[in-house]
C-alpha cells in the first residue's frame, strides 16, 4: 500500500536570525516581531485542516516571545530543537556548539517538559561535531541535510574530505536524517533582504511558487510507493497575507492528492517501520 507523508515544519525564528547577524535596528527587529502575529495565523489554519505540525524554535525566541511559543504547545505541535542563539553550528567550535544544545534544550523542557527528540541547525549546516553531539544528547532526528528529498536515512559521521582524493565515506549512525532542500524553503523565495555584500531579491509570485511545492509531491507520489516530503516556513515570512491564502490551497491539494499530513516525530516512526534496519546514503 503506497504511503505518501508530508510534514509541514515552522522554524520559529522571529528576531533571532536578525540578531545572530548583528542586525538590531528597530525595523529588523519588527520583522522578527511580526511572527507573533503570523503564528496565530498559522495555528488558525492547521486547526481548521486538523493538521500538527513541526515546529522548530531557538531559545533565545522561546524566551524573548514565551506566550507565543507556549501557544504552539497548547495547539498540540511537535517542538524541535533550533539552537538557542540562531548562530550557525559549523562556527562556533565544539565547546560552544554543546552549550547551544544544552541551552537550547533546557528551554525546551521548560516549555513542553521534555527535552526535544529532533533538531534542525541554524542554516542547515552542521559542524564535523554536530552528529556526535546529537547522539550524546539522546536525540532521535535532525532535519539539516540535503542527500535525499524524499527517503530518510541514516545521519553518518567521520567522513574525509581532501581536494584531490575520492570521499572516504564515515560510518552511519543512529540518528535519523529527514531531508530538506531550499526549493521547499519559502525563506530564499520570499524574504526581501538587503546584506552588506547581496540583495536578496525575495518576493516571488506565491501561487507560481505553490507550482513548485505541489510538484514535488506529485513526483514523490508518482516515482515513489513510500516517501517524506518536508516543508520548511518561517512564521514572520509565510504568514503574510497572499502567502497564507496560497498555504491554504497547498494544504487542500496535497490533501486531495493523498497526503498524509504528520508530525517529525511520527515521520521517524513510520521510517522505521519500513525500513527497520535503517537506510544509507553512503557512497552509493
Amino acid at each position: 500500500m503506497a504511503q505518501h507523508f508530508v510534514c509541514l515544519t515552522f522554524d520559529l525564528d522571529n528576531a533571532s536570525g536578525a540578531i545572530a547577524r548583528e542586525m538590531t535596528t528597530p525595523t529588523m527587529i519588527s520583522r522578527g516581531d511580526f511572527g507573533m502575529v503570523a503564528t496565530q495565523r498559522l495555528l488558525d489554519l492547521l486547526r481548521r485542516h486538523d493538521i500538527l505540525s513541526t515546529w522548530f524554535i531557538p531559545g533565545h525566541t522561546m524566551e524573548s516571545y514565551p506566550a507565543s511559543a507556549a501557544s504552539v504547545v497548547e495547539a498540540g505541535h511537535e517542538i524541535g530543537h533550533h539552537g538557542w542563539t540562531h548562530r550557525v553550528p559549523a562556527s562556533l567550535g565544539r565547546e560552544i556548539e554543546e552549550q547551544e544544545l544544552v541551552r537550547g534544550n533546557e528551554a525546551i523542557k521548560r516549555l513542553t517538559g521534555r527535552h526535544a527528540r529532533g533538531y534542525r541547525s541554524p542554516a542547515w549546516d552542521l559542524s564535523p561535531h554536530s552528529i556526535d553531539l546529537l547522539l550524546k544528547h539522546g536525540f532521535v532526528y535532525d532535519s539539516s541535510l540535503m542527500g535525499h528529498d524524499y527517503l530518510p536515512y541514516q545521519a553518518r559521521e567521520g567522513d574525509v574530505i581532501k581536494l584531490e582524493e575520492p570521499i572516504h565515506y564515515g560510518r552511519d549512525t543512529a540518528l535519523v536524517e529527514m531531508p530538506i532542500s531550499w526549493t521547499l524553503d519559502d525563506y530564499p523565495v520570499f524574504e526581501y533582504m538587503r546584506l552588506p555584500n547581496m540583495i536578496q531579491q525575495g518576493l516571488m509570485n506565491a501561487d507560481l511558487v505553490a507550482e513548485n511545492w505541489l510538484g514535488d509531491f506529485t513526483y514523490m507520489r508518482e516515482q515513489y510507493d513510500w516517501g517524506v516530503l518536508t516543508y520548511t516556513f518561517h512564521p514572520h515570512v509565510i504568514g503574510r497575507g497572499h502567502r497564507m491564502l496560497m498555504l491554504d490551497r497547498l494544504i487542500r491539494a496535497l490533501r486531495d492528492g493523498g497526503a498524509t499530513f504528520v508530525t517529525m516525530e511520527q515521520a521517524v516512526a513510520a521510517y522505521r517501520l519500513k525500513f527497520p534496519t535503517g537506510r544509507s546514503e553512503r557512497g552509493r
